[in-house]
Parts: structure tokens; sequence; C-alpha cells
């Protein structure tokens, strides 16, 4: 299948080197062109621009936010994409961007499915993501081989693009969710002489036993917030989009509000590289606890 892939991160690059290497006839664009350069060595083609990349039969973006993805829909994607082509946005965006991706891609008379992914990059480098992937059922069709190269699984949630968006900024809220949990549960039990390392493993081999909890909450007794797979200021704006959503549907998340205060403050005492996980490490340094 020929396929444009635009925005090459952290999760972008590993997910097109997969892509490549299931056979796929990949063209890539990247606003800073020399991150193609190891793409075009495994086989990719280089586009030299937006337009290029998304004259193909499938395009896929991976960008860090809503306006990243707006300036290339407007920077080329919807003119070069061709009529019954389709896009893939594999980017955590939110549901008003989705809706009007929807709106875009229709009147254009082209094809258009959101499907988010969960894992860090060493996940996508191992074609370890989940993916939950909403759209026509034409589309989600035409869809899956792309999909089924990247992941180990690919879960349709519905027929509209966005129950797949807020499907995972759900999931990255419940994600959050845990690891603040666990950081101030670990921060407890050290203050009264527990082993934290102990204390996770015991947790994360019986009542806890999920991937969430066992690679976050190893990291978190360990104190270890590095390297960074994930940095804080992208879960900030995951909170703010699970705040957006719930707005949008008169639904409050008081919770998440917590998390967005908790990131910003992540943000402002360790700077905007850190992991999203030093949330916990906030919980350990307000009981008193350094590592």
């Amino acid at each position: 299948m020929k396929i444009g892939f635009l925005g090459l991160g952290n999760m972008g690059e590993p997910i097109a080197a997969n892509l490549i290497s299931a056979g796929h006839e990949v063209t890539v664009w990247n606003r800073t062109a020399s991150k193609a350069e190891p793409l075009v060595k495994q086989g990719a083609k280089q586009a030299k621009d937006v337009a290029e990349a998304a004259n193909n039969e499938v395009v896929c973006t991976m960008v860090a936010d809503d306006n990243g993805l707006r300036q290339m829909l407007h920077g080329g994607l919807l003119e070069g994409l061709p009529k019954g082509a389709l896009h893939i946005s594999i980017s955590t965006i939110s549901v008003a961007m989705a809706e009007e991706l929807k709106k875009l891609h229709a009147e254009r008379q082209q094809l258009y499915v959101s499907a988010p992914v969960f894992g860090r990059p060493e996940a996508a480098a191992a074609k370890k993501l989940w993916i939950v992937v909403g759209g026509d059922s034409a589309a989600v069709a035409k869809a899956r081989p792309v999909l089924e190269a990247i992941s180990q699984q690919v879960v349709e949630i519905g027929e509209d693009p966005v129950q797949a968006n807020v499907t995972k900024i759900s999931g990255n809220f419940l994600i959050a969710a845990a690891m603040e949990a666990m950081g101030e549960a670990v921060a407890l039990v050290s203050r009264y002489g527990v082993n934290p390392v102990q204390y996770m493993e015991f947790l994360t081999s019986t009542l806890f036993a999920a991937p969430i909890y066992k690679n976050y909450g190893a990291k978190i007794a360990r104190q270890e917030y590095e390297p960074v797979g994930f940095r804080a200021p992208l879960g900030l704006k995951d909170m703010r989009l699970a705040i957006a959503a719930g707005e949008a549907k008169t639904m409050p998340l008081p919770l998440a509000s917590l998390l967005h205060d908790q990131m910003l403050t992540a943000i402002a005492h360790y700077g905007e590289e850190v992991d999203w996980s030093a949330i916990a490490k906030l919980a350990a340094e307000h009981g008193g606890i350094t590592g």
C-alpha cells in the first residue's frame, strides 16, 4: 500500500519504520527534514512538502497537538489527499478537532478514521501498541492493514471517529490518575519504613497486575523518571483535552482538574523535559521524601 506519513517524533519515527518493514511503500515528511534521514535509509521516500506526502492511498498523521495537525491540514494535506483516499489520525487530539476533521474530509469526499495509539516509544518500536479506531466501516477496513502492521491489537470502538478520540483521552486520564495514586501510596508506605520496591512488586503481582501499574509502579518505587517516554507538557495537554471533552457534555471531571494542576506543578518544578510520571515525584517531595 502507498502510505504518506506525516510527523516523525518519538512515536512517529518507529511507527513509520514498522510500516516500511511490513512492505508498504512509505513517503515521509517532517517539519525538521533531517529526522526523515534514518527512514530514507530504510527505504522510505522523503516528500518535499505535506501535499506530496498526502498524495497517496493513505496518509497517517502523528503530531503533538491540535495546532500541529491543523497546520498540516491547511498546509497541503487536504489539497494533496485524493478523493476516496484515507486519512488516519493516530495522534491524541481533542474531540472538537476530530469533529472538524470529519467535516473537512467529508466535504472533499475523502475518508477519515481516528486511530489513536496507546503505548510509549519503546512499544511503538516493538509493534506492541494498542489502537482504538473509530470511523465508517469501509474506511476502518481500509485502515486495518496499516494499523495491524504497527500494533499488537486493533479495537473498533464505534462508527464515529470521535468515539476513538474520547476513548484515548479518557485512557490517558486513567493512566495519570493511576500514577498520582501510586505516587501518594508509595510516599505513604515509605514514611513508615516499608521498602517501596517490595511494596510495588507485591501489589503488581497480585491486585494490580496490569502493565500500567507494573511499568510505572516500578519507576515510581525506584524514583526513576528517565528516560523520558512521554513529556509532562503532553500529559498536561491531555488533561486539558479531558476537561474540555467533559465540558462539551456538561460532565464535571474533578480528578482531571487535580491532575491538570499536578502536571503543571511538575513542569514548574522540574522543567518541560521531564516525564509525566514525575507527578509521583511531587507526592514524595510533599511527604518529605527525597531520592
